[in-house]
Protein backbone atom coordinates (compact mmCIF):
# COMPACT_ATOMS: atom_id res chain seq x y z
CA UNK A 1 0.00 0.00 0.00
CA UNK A 2 2.82 2.73 1.24
CA UNK A 3 4.63 1.76 -2.08
CA UNK A 4 1.16 2.14 -4.15
CA UNK A 5 1.20 5.61 -2.83
CA UNK A 6 4.64 6.47 -3.35
CA UNK A 7 4.52 5.57 -6.75
CA UNK A 8 1.05 7.80 -6.71
CA UNK A 9 2.92 10.90 -5.09
CA UNK A 10 6.00 10.82 -7.57
CA UNK A 11 3.59 10.41 -10.70
CA UNK A 12 1.94 13.79 -9.69
CA UNK A 13 4.75 15.40 -9.24
CA UNK A 14 6.17 14.63 -11.98
CA UNK A 15 2.80 16.08 -13.84
CA UNK A 16 3.53 19.13 -12.15
CA UNK A 17 6.77 19.05 -13.36
CA UNK A 18 6.26 18.16 -16.83
CA UNK A 19 3.93 21.64 -16.76
CA UNK A 20 6.25 23.90 -15.60
CA UNK A 21 8.76 22.90 -17.98
CA UNK A 22 6.26 23.12 -20.85
CA UNK A 23 5.37 26.50 -19.43
CA UNK A 24 9.04 27.70 -19.33
CA UNK A 25 9.46 26.83 -22.92
CA UNK A 26 6.50 29.03 -24.22
CA UNK A 27 5.78 32.55 -24.73
CA UNK A 28 3.15 32.66 -21.92
CA UNK A 29 5.07 34.47 -19.60
CA UNK A 30 5.38 37.64 -21.68
CA UNK A 31 4.65 40.69 -20.46
CA UNK A 32 1.73 42.04 -21.34
CA UNK A 33 2.39 45.50 -23.04
CA UNK A 34 -0.14 48.82 -24.08
CA UNK A 35 2.30 51.65 -24.93
CA UNK A 36 4.11 51.27 -28.93
CA UNK A 37 6.90 53.61 -29.44
CA UNK A 38 7.72 54.02 -33.10
CA UNK A 39 10.61 55.99 -34.73
CA UNK A 40 10.20 58.01 -38.14
CA UNK A 41 11.99 60.59 -39.99
CA UNK A 42 10.34 63.78 -41.85
CA UNK A 43 11.26 62.15 -45.36
CA UNK A 44 8.83 60.79 -48.19
CA UNK A 45 10.99 57.66 -47.94
CA UNK A 46 8.76 56.95 -44.82
CA UNK A 47 4.93 58.13 -45.71
CA UNK A 48 3.72 54.62 -45.00
CA UNK A 49 4.11 55.36 -41.22
CA UNK A 50 2.91 58.52 -41.87
CA UNK A 51 -0.11 57.26 -43.64
CA UNK A 52 -0.79 54.40 -41.23
CA UNK A 53 -0.83 57.25 -38.00
CA UNK A 54 -2.50 59.80 -39.99
CA UNK A 55 -5.78 57.19 -40.85
CA UNK A 56 -5.70 55.67 -37.59
CA UNK A 57 -4.77 52.51 -38.57
CA UNK A 58 -1.90 51.80 -36.32
CA UNK A 59 -4.72 52.28 -33.01
CA UNK A 60 -7.25 50.73 -34.83
CA UNK A 61 -5.36 47.69 -36.01
CA UNK A 62 -2.85 46.96 -32.78
CA UNK A 63 -5.96 47.96 -29.86
CA UNK A 64 -6.74 44.26 -30.55
CA UNK A 65 -3.19 43.31 -28.34
CA UNK A 66 -3.83 44.96 -25.77
CA UNK A 67 -1.93 48.59 -27.58
CA UNK A 68 -3.94 51.38 -26.18
CA UNK A 69 -1.52 54.27 -27.12
CA UNK A 70 1.18 54.60 -30.13
CA UNK A 71 3.69 57.03 -29.09
CA UNK A 72 6.11 58.36 -31.66
CA UNK A 73 9.67 59.92 -32.24
CA UNK A 74 10.90 61.86 -35.28
CA UNK A 75 14.84 61.59 -35.64
CA UNK A 76 16.81 64.11 -38.07
CA UNK A 77 18.65 60.67 -39.61
CA UNK A 78 19.06 56.74 -39.18
CA UNK A 79 22.05 56.93 -36.55
CA UNK A 80 20.29 58.60 -33.57
CA UNK A 81 17.17 56.98 -34.13
CA UNK A 82 19.17 53.39 -33.13
CA UNK A 83 20.82 55.25 -30.23
CA UNK A 84 17.23 55.50 -29.30
CA UNK A 85 16.45 52.11 -30.16
CA UNK A 86 19.97 50.68 -28.80
CA UNK A 87 18.69 52.71 -25.65
CA UNK A 88 14.92 50.84 -25.20
CA UNK A 89 13.16 54.11 -26.21
CA UNK A 90 11.90 52.53 -29.05
CA UNK A 91 9.91 49.50 -30.38
CA UNK A 92 9.86 49.72 -33.74
CA UNK A 93 11.44 52.48 -36.29
CA UNK A 94 11.08 53.16 -39.97
CA UNK A 95 14.89 53.72 -40.65
CA UNK A 96 17.76 53.23 -43.39
CA UNK A 97 18.45 49.66 -43.78
CA UNK A 98 22.39 50.59 -43.12
CA UNK A 99 21.91 52.21 -39.76
CA UNK A 100 20.51 48.83 -38.18
CA UNK A 101 23.98 47.42 -39.00
CA UNK A 102 25.94 49.39 -36.79
CA UNK A 103 23.38 49.22 -34.20
CA UNK A 104 23.22 45.44 -34.13
CA UNK A 105 26.86 44.71 -34.48
CA UNK A 106 27.29 47.13 -30.69
CA UNK A 107 24.74 45.19 -29.37
CA UNK A 108 20.76 46.13 -30.28
CA UNK A 109 18.29 43.30 -30.60
CA UNK A 110 16.49 43.91 -33.28
CA UNK A 111 15.50 42.51 -36.93
CA UNK A 112 14.52 44.18 -40.15
CA UNK A 113 10.67 42.58 -41.23
CA UNK A 114 10.06 44.43 -44.55
CA UNK A 115 11.14 46.42 -46.82
CA UNK A 116 10.02 50.33 -47.04
CA UNK A 117 11.39 51.64 -49.79
CA UNK A 118 14.70 51.81 -52.31
CA UNK A 119 16.64 54.53 -54.24
CA UNK A 120 15.21 58.13 -53.53
CA UNK A 121 18.52 60.46 -52.60
CA UNK A 122 19.86 62.59 -54.63
CA UNK A 123 23.29 64.74 -55.18
CA UNK A 124 22.42 68.58 -55.20
CA UNK A 125 25.43 71.05 -56.24
CA UNK A 126 25.14 74.65 -54.97
CA UNK A 127 23.79 76.47 -57.92
CA UNK A 128 26.64 78.85 -60.29
CA UNK A 129 29.82 77.65 -60.24
CA UNK A 130 29.87 73.91 -58.33
CA UNK A 131 27.09 73.51 -60.54
CA UNK A 132 28.48 74.69 -64.07
CA UNK A 133 32.25 72.39 -64.38
CA UNK A 134 30.03 69.37 -63.14
CA UNK A 135 30.73 66.60 -65.35
CA UNK A 136 31.97 63.58 -63.44
CA UNK A 137 32.32 63.17 -59.76
CA UNK A 138 36.55 63.75 -60.25
CA UNK A 139 35.05 67.23 -60.07
CA UNK A 140 34.23 66.75 -56.42
CA UNK A 141 37.20 67.64 -55.52
CA UNK A 142 38.19 69.65 -52.94
CA UNK A 143 34.45 70.28 -52.51
CA UNK A 144 32.41 70.18 -49.27
CA UNK A 145 29.52 68.16 -49.42
CA UNK A 146 26.89 67.94 -46.77
CA UNK A 147 25.16 64.32 -45.70
CA UNK A 148 23.86 61.96 -42.67
CA UNK A 149 26.15 60.90 -40.52
CA UNK A 150 28.14 58.28 -40.85
CA UNK A 151 26.75 54.69 -40.77
CA UNK A 152 23.39 56.26 -42.68
CA UNK A 153 22.52 54.97 -46.31
CA UNK A 154 23.46 58.36 -47.59
CA UNK A 155 27.08 58.46 -46.04
CA UNK A 156 27.39 54.70 -47.02
CA UNK A 157 26.01 55.42 -50.82
CA UNK A 158 27.77 58.44 -51.56
CA UNK A 159 31.44 57.06 -50.08
CA UNK A 160 31.11 53.79 -51.87
CA UNK A 161 30.24 55.80 -55.35
CA UNK A 162 33.32 57.49 -54.44
CA UNK A 163 35.66 55.07 -54.00
CA UNK A 164 33.88 53.15 -56.96
CA UNK A 165 35.46 56.63 -59.16
CA UNK A 166 38.97 56.54 -58.03
CA UNK A 167 38.08 59.17 -54.88
CA UNK A 168 39.03 58.81 -51.52
CA UNK A 169 36.34 60.37 -49.19
CA UNK A 170 38.94 61.20 -46.86
CA UNK A 171 41.15 62.94 -48.54
CA UNK A 172 39.77 64.24 -51.64
CA UNK A 173 37.32 66.48 -50.42
CA UNK A 174 35.36 67.22 -47.53
CA UNK A 175 31.81 65.20 -46.36
CA UNK A 176 30.27 66.43 -43.50
CA UNK A 177 27.59 65.14 -41.20
CA UNK A 178 24.17 66.93 -41.07
CA UNK A 179 20.11 66.26 -40.70
CA UNK A 180 18.24 67.55 -43.58
CA UNK A 181 17.09 70.58 -42.32
CA UNK A 182 20.68 72.02 -41.28
CA UNK A 183 22.10 70.88 -44.62
CA UNK A 184 19.01 72.62 -46.16
CA UNK A 185 19.90 75.94 -44.86
CA UNK A 186 23.61 75.10 -45.11
CA UNK A 187 23.33 75.11 -49.46
CA UNK A 188 20.71 77.74 -48.81
CA UNK A 189 23.57 80.07 -47.31
CA UNK A 190 26.70 78.79 -49.60
CA UNK A 191 28.46 77.18 -46.27
CA UNK A 192 28.52 73.82 -48.54
CA UNK A 193 29.20 73.29 -52.24
CA UNK A 194 26.83 70.77 -51.84
CA UNK A 195 24.54 68.06 -50.22
CA UNK A 196 23.18 64.29 -50.36
CA UNK A 197 20.40 63.89 -48.86
CA UNK A 198 16.81 61.67 -49.71
CA UNK A 199 13.55 62.99 -50.90
CA UNK A 200 11.84 65.70 -50.79
CA UNK A 201 15.01 68.12 -49.59
CA UNK A 202 16.54 68.04 -53.40
CA UNK A 203 13.25 68.76 -54.92
CA UNK A 204 13.45 71.57 -52.17
CA UNK A 205 16.71 72.92 -53.14
CA UNK A 206 15.87 73.02 -56.51
CA UNK A 207 13.31 75.33 -56.37
CA UNK A 208 14.65 77.36 -54.06
CA UNK A 209 17.39 78.42 -56.93
CA UNK A 210 19.83 77.54 -54.49
CA UNK A 211 20.98 74.22 -56.29
CA UNK A 212 21.06 71.37 -59.02
CA UNK A 213 20.49 67.92 -58.74
CA UNK A 214 23.33 66.24 -60.30
CA UNK A 215 23.17 62.45 -59.14
CA UNK A 216 20.54 60.41 -58.33
CA UNK A 217 21.39 57.55 -56.10
CA UNK A 218 19.67 54.96 -58.04
CA UNK A 219 22.53 56.01 -60.72
CA UNK A 220 25.77 55.51 -57.86
CA UNK A 221 24.00 52.17 -56.44
CA UNK A 222 21.32 50.85 -58.60
CA UNK A 223 18.35 49.66 -57.21
CA UNK A 224 20.13 49.96 -53.68
CA UNK A 225 17.93 49.17 -50.58
CA UNK A 226 16.84 52.47 -48.60
CA UNK A 227 14.40 52.47 -45.78
CA UNK A 228 13.02 49.25 -43.68
CA UNK A 229 11.02 48.10 -41.32
CA UNK A 230 13.14 47.26 -37.84
CA UNK A 231 11.63 45.69 -34.59
CA UNK A 232 12.47 44.84 -31.57
CA UNK A 233 13.17 41.06 -30.52
CA UNK A 234 11.66 41.86 -27.80
CA UNK A 235 8.41 42.16 -29.62
CA UNK A 236 8.99 39.66 -32.35
CA UNK A 237 10.01 36.65 -29.26
CA UNK A 238 6.93 37.68 -27.31
CA UNK A 239 4.49 39.26 -29.06
CA UNK A 240 4.54 37.62 -32.74
CA UNK A 241 0.91 37.95 -33.43
CA UNK A 242 1.39 41.54 -32.64
CA UNK A 243 4.39 42.22 -35.12
CA UNK A 244 2.82 40.38 -37.82
CA UNK A 245 -0.15 43.00 -37.64
CA UNK A 246 2.54 45.65 -37.71
CA UNK A 247 3.61 44.38 -40.68
CA UNK A 248 -0.02 43.44 -42.25
CA UNK A 249 -0.61 47.08 -41.66
CA UNK A 250 2.48 48.41 -42.91
CA UNK A 251 1.96 46.87 -46.20
CA UNK A 252 -1.84 48.08 -46.39
CA UNK A 253 -0.43 51.77 -45.75
CA UNK A 254 2.46 51.06 -48.41
CA UNK A 255 -0.16 49.58 -51.01
CA UNK A 256 -2.33 52.82 -50.57
CA UNK A 257 0.48 55.27 -51.82
CA UNK A 258 1.24 53.65 -53.81
CA UNK A 259 -2.24 53.80 -55.49
CA UNK A 260 -3.35 57.55 -54.05
CA UNK A 261 0.27 60.16 -54.94
CA UNK A 262 -1.56 62.86 -54.16
CA UNK A 263 -3.05 61.56 -50.42
CA UNK A 264 0.32 60.48 -49.67
CA UNK A 265 2.01 64.02 -50.67
CA UNK A 266 -0.98 65.47 -48.52
CA UNK A 267 -0.21 63.05 -45.29
CA UNK A 268 3.29 64.77 -45.80
CA UNK A 269 2.35 68.06 -45.46
CA UNK A 270 0.43 67.80 -43.00
CA UNK A 271 2.77 65.52 -40.85
CA UNK A 272 6.40 67.66 -41.59
CA UNK A 273 5.82 71.29 -40.75
CA UNK A 274 6.70 73.90 -43.29
CA UNK A 275 6.42 71.89 -46.31
CA UNK A 276 4.69 72.96 -49.62
CA UNK A 277 2.41 70.05 -50.91
CA UNK A 278 3.12 70.92 -54.63
CA UNK A 279 7.53 71.07 -53.89
CA UNK A 280 6.35 67.59 -52.47
CA UNK A 281 4.27 66.30 -55.04
CA UNK A 282 6.44 67.18 -57.75
CA UNK A 283 9.31 65.47 -55.90
CA UNK A 284 7.39 62.13 -55.74
CA UNK A 285 7.03 62.79 -59.76
CA UNK A 286 10.45 63.35 -59.94
CA UNK A 287 12.11 61.10 -57.64
CA UNK A 288 13.96 57.89 -58.45
CA UNK A 289 12.47 56.01 -55.54
CA UNK A 290 9.86 53.21 -55.01
CA UNK A 291 8.33 52.02 -51.83
CA UNK A 292 8.15 48.45 -51.45
CA UNK A 293 6.88 46.03 -48.68
CA UNK A 294 9.10 43.00 -49.40
CA UNK A 295 12.30 41.99 -47.44
CA UNK A 296 13.89 39.93 -49.97
CA UNK A 297 14.03 42.81 -52.03
CA UNK A 298 16.41 44.38 -49.89
CA UNK A 299 18.79 41.51 -48.32
CA UNK A 300 21.11 41.66 -51.06
CA UNK A 301 22.34 45.14 -51.36
CA UNK A 302 21.61 45.56 -47.45
CA UNK A 303 24.97 42.68 -46.84
CA UNK A 304 26.67 44.88 -49.98
CA UNK A 305 26.26 47.57 -47.21
CA UNK A 306 27.79 44.95 -44.42
CA UNK A 307 30.61 44.96 -46.46
CA UNK A 308 31.34 48.19 -47.36
CA UNK A 309 30.85 49.27 -43.39
CA UNK A 310 33.45 46.71 -42.57
CA UNK A 311 36.08 48.23 -44.47
CA UNK A 312 35.25 51.59 -43.60
CA UNK A 313 35.68 50.43 -39.89
CA UNK A 314 32.00 51.22 -38.49
CA UNK A 315 31.53 47.02 -37.50
CA UNK A 316 33.71 44.35 -35.61
CA UNK A 317 31.88 41.90 -37.35
CA UNK A 318 30.38 40.98 -40.94
CA UNK A 319 27.06 40.45 -40.21
CA UNK A 320 25.07 37.69 -41.80
CA UNK A 321 21.20 37.79 -43.12
CA UNK A 322 19.78 35.43 -40.12
CA UNK A 323 21.43 38.49 -37.96
CA UNK A 324 19.59 41.39 -39.62
CA UNK A 325 16.75 39.80 -41.09
CA UNK A 326 13.71 38.20 -39.63
CA UNK A 327 11.33 37.37 -43.28
CA UNK A 328 9.04 35.23 -41.99
CA UNK A 329 6.05 37.63 -40.93
CA UNK A 330 6.07 38.83 -44.64
CA UNK A 331 6.22 35.71 -45.74
CA UNK A 332 3.47 34.46 -43.61
CA UNK A 333 1.56 37.13 -44.72
CA UNK A 334 1.64 36.37 -47.93
CA UNK A 335 0.98 32.85 -47.69
CA UNK A 336 3.35 30.26 -48.00
CA UNK A 337 6.95 29.93 -46.53
CA UNK A 338 8.74 30.68 -49.85
CA UNK A 339 6.98 33.58 -51.97
CA UNK A 340 7.65 34.73 -55.35
CA UNK A 341 9.10 38.08 -54.25
CA UNK A 342 7.59 41.02 -55.46
CA UNK A 343 9.44 42.10 -58.21
CA UNK A 344 12.34 44.24 -57.88
CA UNK A 345 10.95 47.86 -59.57
CA UNK A 346 12.95 48.97 -62.53
CA UNK A 347 13.42 52.53 -62.06
CA UNK A 348 14.51 55.03 -64.81
CA UNK A 349 16.09 57.91 -63.01
CA UNK A 350 15.72 61.21 -63.66
CA UNK A 351 17.99 62.65 -65.82
CA UNK A 352 20.13 65.96 -64.22
CA UNK A 353 19.56 68.37 -67.07
CA UNK A 354 22.39 70.19 -69.13
CA UNK A 355 25.04 72.12 -67.09
CA UNK A 356 23.88 75.02 -68.71
CA UNK A 357 20.14 74.72 -68.13
CA UNK A 358 18.98 76.17 -65.04
CA UNK A 359 16.30 74.45 -64.66
CA UNK A 360 16.05 70.30 -64.22
CA UNK A 361 13.97 68.33 -66.86
CA UNK A 362 13.03 64.89 -65.60
CA UNK A 363 12.05 61.79 -67.14
CA UNK A 364 8.94 60.08 -65.27
CA UNK A 365 10.21 57.14 -63.61
CA UNK A 366 8.66 53.83 -64.13
CA UNK A 367 5.59 52.17 -62.32
CA UNK A 368 7.24 49.32 -60.23
CA UNK A 369 5.00 46.04 -59.93
CA UNK A 370 3.11 46.74 -57.47
CA UNK A 371 2.56 44.24 -53.97
CA UNK A 372 -0.73 42.83 -53.80
CA UNK A 373 -2.70 44.14 -50.84
CA UNK A 374 -2.90 41.23 -48.66
CA UNK A 375 -6.64 40.25 -47.59
CA UNK A 376 -6.21 41.12 -43.87
CA UNK A 377 -7.03 37.68 -42.07
CA UNK A 378 -8.75 37.43 -38.77
CA UNK A 379 -6.14 37.46 -35.80
CA UNK A 380 -6.46 35.03 -32.88
CA UNK A 381 -7.03 36.75 -29.37
CA UNK A 382 -3.37 37.34 -27.44
CA UNK A 383 -3.55 35.06 -25.00
CA UNK A 384 -3.49 36.51 -21.67
CA UNK A 385 0.35 35.24 -20.02
CA UNK A 386 -0.53 35.58 -16.25
CA UNK A 387 -3.91 33.91 -16.73
CA UNK A 388 -2.78 30.70 -18.66
CA UNK A 389 0.51 30.11 -16.40
CA UNK A 390 -1.37 30.72 -13.06
CA UNK A 391 -4.71 28.28 -14.43
CA UNK A 392 -1.84 25.15 -15.63
CA UNK A 393 -0.19 25.27 -12.43
CA UNK A 394 -3.37 25.49 -10.45
CA UNK A 395 -5.08 22.38 -12.37
CA UNK A 396 -1.51 20.02 -11.67
CA UNK A 397 -1.65 20.98 -8.47
CA UNK A 398 -5.49 20.46 -7.96
CA UNK A 399 -4.20 16.74 -9.82
CA UNK A 400 -1.60 16.32 -7.08
CA UNK A 401 -3.90 16.42 -4.45
CA UNK A 402 -7.15 14.19 -5.67
CA UNK A 403 -4.50 11.43 -6.07
CA UNK A 404 -3.19 11.80 -2.82
CA UNK A 405 -6.43 13.03 -1.31
CA UNK A 406 -7.99 9.21 -2.61
CA UNK A 407 -5.43 7.34 -1.21
CA UNK A 408 -5.08 8.43 2.09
Amino acid sequence: MKKMKSVEIMVAITVVLALLSILSTTPCGAKDITELRFGYQPSTHQIAYMTAMDMGLWEEDLKKFGIAKITEHEFPSGPSEMIAMKAGELDVAYVGTAPPITAIDKGLGAKIVAAVQINGSALVLLQGHDVERYTSPDDLKGLKIATFPPGSIQDTILKNWLKNHGLNPDLDLEIVSMGPGEAVTAINAGAVNGVFLPAPYPTIIEQKGTGKIVAYSGEMWPDHACCCLLVSDELINDHPELVEQIVRTHINATEYNKENLEKAAEIFTKKVQGSDIEIVKKSLENWDGAWISDPHLEINSTLEYVKEDYEMGYIDKLLTEKDLFDTSFYDKIMEGPAPTPEVTPTLTPPAPPPVSTPVITATPTATPTSTPTPTPAATPTPPMPGFTAAFAIAMAIAVACVILRRRV
